[in-house]
């Protein structure tokens, strides 16, 4: 197989990630969620640019699921961030997640999901053992119900559209 040399897997991440930010922007507009829609937005606590309270990274040292839905307050979203207040504990928190800091979105609300993989800076950063000694993902959610089975949702995984 020739070698890559556009980057196309991380283009299609980024436009897939394009996604998860307009519909934060719809969010973050004044009329706020239409509708029944909300999110379950996980990421990596670890990641590059993410800025949450220390005891949540304490607590989540590798992934976490915010749910954006009746209580946030100051959404803003940027070109490659967004920030939120969320209540941890019934505290008020800002976050703020890097768009590439996210691995999965969700909007049970019609069954859409979107799984990112991995860009292989994080997976060489994995490999040498910077992230050796974290435990397995635990998710968080930020005064909501648990996420939805896995099984309830439409999940567009880039797997798909590889040749094996």
């Amino acid at each position: 197989m020739a070698d890559d040399m556009i980057g196309y897997e991380n283009l299609m991440q980024d436009a897939l990630r394009s996604v998860v930010r307009a519909a934060l922007q719809e969010a973050a507009s004044p009329r706020g969620l239409p509708g029944k829609h909300h999110f379950y937005i996980t990421f990596r606590t670890h990641a590059p640019g993410v800025i949450i309270p220390e005891h949540l990274r304490a607590r989540y040292p590798d992934e976490m699921t915010i749910v954006l839905e009746h209580q946030f307050w100051d959404l803003e979203v940027y070109a490659d961030r967004f920030r939120v207040i969320l209540k941890f504990s019934g505290q008020p928190q800002p976050i703020t997640i890097p768009l590439k800091a996210i691995t999965r979105f969700f909007d049970p609300s019609v069954k859409f999901g979107l799984q990112f993989e991995q860009h292989h800076n994080d997976e060489a950063r994995m490999a040498s053992g910077d992230d050796a000694g974290h435990p397995a993902p635990r998710e968080a959610v930020a005064e909501a119900p648990p996420a939805p089975a896995a099984g309830d949702s439409s999940v567009v995984s880039l797997d798909a559209f590889r040749k094996k």
